[in-house]
């Protein structure tokens, strides 16, 4: 289903009391915005939640209104899901949701009570960076690849068919994604797949993009990636196995400290460097086997089937 929660955000902001009203928001699709807050965010029921309302609710929204007076989002949104609907074979009911964040990820994953939900928010796609927003200033075209690149990752999650390492621990967490927890519980080898499949898989939907933009990185970090792939892809080796919250941060997260990414050689290891990894190792098995296969995998058979692929 496809859920338009922009409007209902907009309301917040005319309200004569935006904060109350956000609260009041907030409860009314505690479904998709508490697991958002939790995974992207923080705490909802921290401190700091009032001083992140407060920011949100004053910020200039001019970029985004003049945005969306351009740009439709809701058939870029239906179309989006109708092409994932088909190149992924989708077989589970999943939300959609496109909304205004507080400036946190551009996109996420989500599972709740079960459902999968895909968020994409709006204020990250204006083509305007913005302070007050947190916004990137991304183009709006680029709201097809990231929706579809979330799409595949509520399809790894959630499928019936799903033998992956994530659907696992999903469903031993009784229906519910959780970012850190999952980082805590998944190997790297399945975590650099994860996000190799959604990048290939927004590469299937919305192709003609730069290389770069599929990443998340711009043209400067694409090629020191590229630049350092052998070397990263060996010194990440003996860590495939391993679990640790420490690790996804290093590898697959944006905002780390230079000396947390630091590697055994002395080279600090560019930022979400690991989703360049992930597409590497998963390419070939795509291009042989296919999204549809490869969202219901385990990482061992994708990789064995594109070493298959590769060798022929």
């Amino acid at each position: 289903m496809l859920i338009d929660l922009v409007p209902d955000f907009f309301a917040v902001l005319d309200n004569s009391d935006p904060i109350a009203a956000y609260h009041s928001y907030f409860d009314a699709n505690r479904r998709v915005l508490e697991p958002y807050w939790h995974n992207y965010v923080l705490d909802p029921e921290s401190e700091h939640f009032a001083e992140v309302v407060r920011n949100t609710v004053q910020a200039n929204r001019h970029d985004l209104l003049g945005m969306l007076e351009r740009t439709d989002v809701l058939s870029l949104a239906r179309d989006t899901i109708a092409a994932c609907t088909e190149l992924f074979d989708i077989d589970v009911d999943m939300d959609v949701v496109l909304m205004v964040g507080v400036g946190a990820a551009n996109a996420g994953e989500l599972v709740a009570d079960g459902k999968g939900i895909a968020v994409i928010c709006l204020e990250h796609f204006t083509a305007v960076a913005s302070t007050e927003t947190h916004g990137l200033g991304l183009d709006p075209e680029l709201i097809r690849p990231w929706l579809a690149h979330e799409i595949a990752h509520v399809v790894r999650y959630t499928t019936p068919h799903g033998r992956s390492e994530l659907h696992r621990l999903v469903q031993a967490a009784g229906g519910y994604y959780s970012y850190w927890d999952t980082a805590r519980r998944a190997s790297l080898r399945e975590l650099l797949v994860n996000e190799g499949l959604a990048v290939e898989a927004a590469r299937a939907v919305s192709p003609g993009h730069a290389e770069w933009e599929y990443f998340g990185y711009d043209r400067r970090q694409y090629a020191r990636v590229r630049d350092l792939e052998r070397t990263i892809v060996a010194d990440l080796a003996d860590d495939l196995d391993r679990a640790a919250l420490g690790l996804r941060l290093r590898y697959l997260a944006d905002g780390m400290p230079a000396d947390a990414r630091t590697m055994p050689g002395g080279y600090v290891l560019p930022e979400r460097s690991g989703y360049y990894v992930g597409s590497r190792m998963v390419e070939h098995a795509v291009s042989t086997r296919g999204l549809a296969w490869c969202l219901r995998a385990d990482a061992a058979e994708i990789l064995a089937a594109g070493e298959a692929a590769a060798s022929a």
